[in-house]
């Protein structure tokens, strides 16, 4: 198990942990959570011996294998699936020595390091990482490109597959959904479900949490505090106890109040859709986990935009694309007040490239796009984080959008989004991504949008955070388009789903659940057309296996075809005398009284050198039907190999 015991750890002169301490027992599956910036990586740096504890002890059995997702990706030429696999290092080291050995003359060091390949499952490897990387959203044609022909985001699921698919007993992963889609998502949460070892995730996913872990460990004012359960169990736990607090009584019944009148407001217009309905329970399990977030230190709301024209923007017949390319085809949206609407497709479906025709930054190839008077737009995207100037401070960034602004205000404001004080004053370049994120929206916010437009938007962001963010957007008056991956935030925010696939974008009715549901049955359909190329992909694999099989077979049977052909050897040259003895035998002039001392002679050769040969041909049977049974035996593994 891990033990942590009296942890202090520092970065420079701040405590992230003073005399924290921790339990995970083998094969257990723990959610770590806490604000950005708390320590949560610098815990798992800890663990992978890259950071020194300052005070305290950290135990992990030394016998554990570790694995953690990369954070760089080198830009080379090998295939995706060849630089999967290479994540395993003890087995492609343990090839190299086969390699090695197959080009010398080691046979009993050879079996041995064949028998240690197979007892690592070496001879499907090939087909497993194929399998894992297709989960992760990588067809047959993406697996044999060369790594760098990918982006960032890509690269990372790369990473991520090399971490899986190295045999671990502790596995830590650190934001593991940011870069995936909803498929690759929900295949991971099954794939690590059937993890054998102990799962460590930092996650602000709180769906994913739920969904995988049995325990949750708390950063919390510098110590660690574990809660048995799920997420949504900790944050019940959670909030009772915060329920007991006096000090925060109060904030926790504003929020219920605030978040309990929108839920009357919602239900007393909403319809009988089923997307209505889901947005519907999950306001109400909303409103029942308020307490637990009522002391975040973030607190929000988007300003009442100037004004509201009905459509705000209005698409007929666009087809939207790059150059000559299209890649959407014949769109047709009326963006009205109060829409939340989230776009549902695969990464690379074309769901950046509505947004960014929505937000001006791309024209339509052809079509009408109508923009209402007065529309104001506030496009948030990860690039936007790549737009801050990195030696300015947040406080800077404000007043750049609002010079005429009194500081204070401006200071306020920004507190709500947790840069108070020095941190208000501090250069952006140091930030975390998600301290990044929160200035980015920050920014977007006081801008006075009518239309939201939101790629992503909880990416880095912790679970304090991203639950503000859904408390602002309830209240918001604009129109809201949401491409997200996390849940958690479509259940609670969006009310009408459209689908983005096949170069078509249309309205689709089913909730997320039923979403989810369908991509998972069409990747399984998916899955069962590529079985061809995936058994093509077998065979060269076992071609491969078969290879290196027989050149074991030959290492360890050369011995005895050795013996076989020296026995053969001696056995021709014994005949060959008896052929001689029996030819002597058979002359006239032998049966002679004078030649009696020379025929007794021969007939003595004649039995000794058949007796031996009687000898020579039973050891050369022996050693024949031992080389037919091997030969058989080497058959019969390959045939239920195969």
């Amino acid at each position: 198990m891990i033990r942590v015991n009296g942890l202090q750890l520092l970065r420079g002169s701040r405590i992230l942990l003073q005399e924290a301490s921790l339990v995970v027992n083998p094969g257990q599956k723990v959610g770590i959570v806490g604000a950005n910036g708390c320590g949560k990586s610098s815990l798992f740096q800890l663990l992978r011996g890259q950071l020194t504890a300052d005070l305290g002890e950290v135990e992990i059995p030394e016998h554990w294998r570790m694995s953690w997702v990369e954070q760089e990706t080198p830009a080379i030429d090998a295939s995706v699936l060849q630089h999967c696999i290479d994540g395993d290092m003890v087995l492609r080291e343990l090839e190299r020595n086969i390699a090695a050995c197959e080009a010398g003359e080691g046979g009993s060091e050879l079996a041995r390091l064949y028998h240690r390949f197979e007892e690592m499952d070496g001879y499907s490897m090939d087909a497993r990482a194929s399998r894992l990387l297709a989960g992760l959203g990588f067809d047959q044609t993406a697996q044999s490109r060369p790594v760098a022909s990918f982006s960032g985001g890509w690269r990372m699921r790369i990473n991520l597959a090399r971490a899986l698919i190295r045999p671990s007993d502790l596995l830590l992963l650190d934001e593991p959904t940011n870069h995936l889609d909803m498929e690759a998502l929900v295949w991971m949460e099954q794939f690590l479900r059937s993890y054998q070892g102990t799962l460590l995730i930092i996650s602000h996913d709180r769906e994913f949490l739920d969904v995988l872990v049995d325990s949750i460990v708390h950063f919390d004012k510098g110590r660690l505090q574990t809660y048995r359960g799920n997420y949504s169990s900790y944050e019940r736990q959670y909030a009772e106890r915060l329920s007991q607090e006096q000090v925060v009584f109060e904030k926790q019944a504003q929020q219920r109040a605030h978040l309990q009148s929108f839920v009357d407001r919602f239900r007393a217009k909403a319809t009988k859709a089923r997307q209505a309905q889901s947005r519907l329970k999950a306001l109400e399990k909303l409103t029942a986990s308020a307490p637990a977030h009522a002391a975040s230190g973030y607190k929000f709301n988007f300003f009442q935009p100037d004004a509201l024209v009905s459509p705000l923007i209005s698409l007929d017949r666009v087809v939207a694309g790059y150059g000559d390319t299209p890649v959407l085809k014949r769109i047709h949206l009326d963006l009205l007040p109060g829409s939340r609407i989230a776009l549902l497709g695969r990464n690379g479906a074309g769901k950046s490239t509505l947004v960014k025709i929505l937000a001006g930054q791309l024209a339509p190839l052809t079509g009408t796009l109508t923009a209402g008077k007065q529309l104001r737009t506030g496009y948030f995207a990860q690039h936007q984080l790549d737009a801050l100037d990195i030696e300015a401070s947040p406080l800077i960034h404000l007043k750049r959008l609002a010079p005429d602004k009194p500081e204070q205000g401006l200071r306020d404001y920004l507190g709500g989004f947790g840069f108070g004080g020095r941190e208000a004053e501090a250069p952006v370049g140091p930030l975390s991504g998600g301290e990044k994120t929160r200035l980015a929206l920050a920014l977007l916010i006081w801008s006075r949008p009518n239309l939201l437009l939101l790629d992503e938007p909880t990416n880095h962001l912790d679970l304090e955070m991203r639950q503000a963010l859904v408390m602002a957007l309830q209240d918001f008056a604009g129109a809201v388009i949401l491409v997200s991956h996390d849940r958690y935030l479509l259940k609670t925010v969006v009310d009408q789903f459209y689908t983005v696939e096949n170069g078509v974008v249309e309205p689709y009715d089913g909730d997320l659940a039923t979403y989810q549901n369908r991509r998972l049955q069409e990747s399984e359909r998916r899955a069962a057309s590529e079985s061809s190329a995936v058994g093509l992909e077998t065979r060269q694999t076992d071609s491969r296996v078969r290879k290196r099989r027989e050149a074991e077979f030959r290492q360890t049977i050369s011995p005895l075809k050795k013996a076989v052909e020296s026995l053969e050897k001696q056995i021709h040259g014994l005949q060959a005398e008896i052929d001689r003895i029996d030819q002597a035998l058979g002359s006239e002039n032998l049966y002679n009284t004078t030649s009696q001392e020379q025929f007794q002679s021969l007939l003595q050769q004649q039995g000794k050198y058949r007796s031996r040969l009687t000898d020579l041909e039973e050891r050369w049977l022996q050693q024949q039907e031992e080389i037919e049974e091997r030969q058989q035996a080497f058959a019969d593994e390959f045939k239920t190999r195969l």
